[in-house]
């Protein structure tokens, strides 16, 4: 396929997915499966083009006085991607397959700018929600915004039960599906970052190091946020709202095997892929706890856990760069609901502290509702728990929000994850 005809296969899949509210992933594998024609190579620049027109989706309805799905696509081309209006327009010349822009469309996309543009615009982020992120960001919540559409990388996290970051690094490089050797994190000791533009096609799952129990993928904010729980060998330690394990595999690595990790969730389904997980990567401290329908299946953890992570349900804010669709999917009841969850995860976990131990509190949000106001109405029903200072965050740039972590792509180049540690009283 041609671009201009991959720039009408995008805004046919953005037209499908306003017309059936549905995902861009669902829209964009229908498309697929109903365009066999199409080759690898044009599934993954269609992606691209669907997912950016919805991560710039503000900025170019503005610029282009439009928000129908060929401003979009056009939008995203020329100021997400870096084409010029030309080169836009010269795409569509002699191709049936695709759409030229209009003389009005094109003089938007050689002089249209974000001047005057409101911060909402110029961040790409919900209307409704400028009022949470000033609070958060203040006058720069512009500019979070923008870093928060911007594509993400792909983290990985080597396994210190089984290979240094080192040796991990080296086996990639000989990796024939990657065109130059991956780097380490800047922050995470075994994070590895591959940029966006390979990692968004790079077939890690059959990559023999993961295979072999080398690696998990997981951003560089999610690896800080489980070494910031200060899990050391020997320790109990609890994963509540564990899911599929990321954050309980990186907690069985810094423990070294030695001691306990329960995993629980109170959806049983989300833990299903954790045990082959944990057996492909060497971590044998795990223990899985399914929901029961009878009894308390933590009831014989009370008081006697280290650490306590709650990775909490939320909005996924900080995880725009990778869901781009969800920042307008997101709707009030919806955050309303992870609010009402947050507070029962906590109320789940605080017994299962021992005196003196940690709770750790974790979003992927950068919403104060789901951060400082969750923290502040936790410690009003638990009047027994005090706030602690994240130790060994000190190389970290992230925002101090009281004496909580508000990590963000604008800041520390990964997700926007929110980190705050409590101690429990005696």
């Amino acid at each position: 396929m041609r671009p201009g005809a991959r720039a009408h296969a995008a805004m046919e899949i953005l037209a499908d997915m306003d017309a059936r509210k549905r995902p861009a992933a669902d829209a964009i594998r229908d498309w697929a499966l109903s365009h066999r024609f199409a080759g690898s190579k044009d599934r993954s620049a269609i992606g691209d083009l669907v997912f950016g027109a919805l991560r710039w989706k503000a900025s170019s309805a503005w610029r282009m006085g439009d928000d129908a799905p060929r401003a979009l696509v056009w939008g995203a081309k020329r100021w997400g991607f870096g084409e010029t209006a030309d080169a836009i327009a010269a795409e569509a010349e002699g191709d049936p397959h695709a759409l030229a822009p209009s003389a009005v469309e094109l003089a938007h996309l050689r002089g249209a700018t974000l001047d005057q543009a409101p911060p909402w615009v110029r961040g790409d982020y919900p209307e409704w929600l400028d009022a949470s992120l000033a609070r958060v960001f203040g006058e720069a919540r512009a500019e979070e915004g923008a870093a928060m559409a911007a594509p993400a990388p792909l983290d990985l996290r080597a396994n210190a039960l089984k290979v240094t970051r080192e040796k991990l690094i080296a086996a990639l490089s000989d990796s024939p599906r990657l065109a130059e050797p991956p780097a380490p994190t800047p922050y995470a000791p075994m994070g590895v970052r591959i940029p966006w533009r390979l990692g968004r096609s790079f077939a890690w799952a059959s990559e023999q190091s993961h295979v072999k129990g080398w690696f998990e993928v997981q951003d560089e904010g999610s690896q800080l946020a489980a070494l910031l729980c200060r899990a050391e060998p020997g320790m109990q330690a609890a994963d509540v709202c564990a899911g599929g394990g990321g954050k309980t595999l990186a907690l069985a690595a810094a423990m070294e095997n030695k001691g306990q990790i329960y995993a629980f969730d109170v959806d049983g389904r989300r833990l299903a892929p954790l045990k082959e997980r944990a057996e492909r990567a060497g971590a044998r401290n795990i223990q899985i706890r399914a929901p029961l329908r009878s009894r308390d299946a933590l009831a014989d953890l009370r008081g006697k856990m280290d650490v306590v992570l709650v990775d909490a349900p939320c909005s996924g804010s900080g995880t725009w760069r990778r869901a781009p669709d969800t920042k307008w999917r997101l709707r009030e009841n919806a955050l309303a609901m992870r609010l009402r969850e947050q507070q029962e995860a906590l109320a789940l976990a605080a017994p299962l502290v021992k005196p003196g131990g940690r709770l750790v509190y974790v979003t992927c949000s950068v919403l104060p509702e789901e951060n400082e106001d969750a923290v502040a109405a936790f410690l009003a029903s638990h009047p027994s728990f005090a706030p602690v200072q994240s130790e060994g965050a000190d190389h970290i740039p992230a925002r101090r929000r009281g004496a909580a972590l508000q990590f963000t792509p604008l800041q520390t180049g990964c997700d926007g994850f929110f980190v705050a540690a409590f101690r429990a009283g005696s």
